[in-house]
């Protein structure tokens, strides 16, 4: 049976081909901790249910911004795009050679043999949406069911939610058995400041020394193309957690960026560290030690 064209199929691009060449210069052995890889679909195909269809933003693309932006290490986290399966990221794993790692998308029955095949693939994690633009079959409850298999398997559980969410996720995520990386600051609308409900119920869902959440996303909490490439409250809520939480923050320029309102510059957000960490030390814990302790990059 063909597929009939639709607009979802028409690639749209997300990212800039040249974002500007950052001005902080990063600690020796900085990670950009959240990532995607999208095709080539010739050897990868887009999953047939996608929402949308993004340009290719291969490995190689991805390898050159991250020689541009002064970034060696990385968590390249599987998406909706390539649905389940997983192999363009373990692709890009095997290319990177120790410096890449990968999150994997799995169903909740997944079976042990392949968590074991991909955490020696050098997958740290797997990932879990729960958004209302991206369709999904697990519950929570089937979620944390999964999570002793994970713990079996040295695997971290990520979650991604609507800012919402946080309220009715909090009490059944401290049942988790492994660690839990919250994904985007929980997606709380920064402009509501940091008093707001969503934001003071994630600063006491991190209250567990369990939870890690990643300073992701300043340019998705507060979604407007801002002028000169700033994303005030975005900033302002990643330095409290960066400050509040200093040794379970990672960080992520989110490239290609998929899903979004208005297309990021990756330069700019690179030169927002310099305001979201406060001095030399907390930036490396949060670009260099966190990530090493959370994803176990080899020697």
């Amino acid at each position: 049976m063909t597929h009939a064209t639709t607009e979802a199929d028409v690639p749209v691009r997300t990212y800039l081909e040249h974002p500007s060449p950052p001005g902080l210069r990063l600690p020796l052995g900085a990670c950009d901790s959240h990532v995607h890889v999208f095709g080539p679909t010739a050897r990868f195909p887009y999953a047939p249910n996608r929402r949308a269809t993004p340009l290719e933003a291969p490995k190689e693309t991805l390898f050159a911004l991250h020689r541009d932006l002064g970034i060696e290490r990385c968590v390249i986290v599987q998406s909706i795009t390539h649905g389940t399966d997983n192999r363009v990221v373990e692709d890009a794993i095997a290319a990177g050679r120790g410096r890449y790692l990968g999150i994997a998308l799995v169903e909740t029955d997944v079976p042990d043999a392949e968590l074991q095949r991909l955490a020696q693939a050098g997958f740290r994690g797997v990932r879990f949406n729960f958004m209302r633009h991206i369709a999904t079959t697990a519950g929570v409850d089937a979620v944390l069911a999964l999570t002793p298999r994970l713990a079996a398997a040295g695997m971290h559980l990520q979650v991604h939610f609507e800012s919402e969410l946080v309220h009715e996720l909090c009490a059944p995520l401290q049942r988790s058995q492994v660690p839990v990386v919250i994904d985007h600051m929980g997606r709380v609308d920064a402009r509501r400041g940091p008093d707001a409900p969503d934001f003071r119920a994630l600063l006491k869902l991190l209250e567990n020394p369990r939870f890690h959440v990643k300073v992701s996303g300043i340019d998705r909490i507060d979604a407007h193309a801002p002028p000169a490439g700033r994303y005030a409250h975005g900033e302002s809520l990643a330095r409290i957690l960066v400050e509040r939480f200093p040794e379970r923050c990672v960080w992520g320029t989110d490239w290609p960026h998929p899903n979004h309102t208005h297309i990021p510059d990756d330069g700019a957000l690179v030169d927002a560290l310099g305001r979201i960490a406060p001095d030399a030390a907390h930036l490396a814990q949060l670009l260099v030690h966190n990530p090493q302790a959370l994803y176990r990059f080899p020697a």
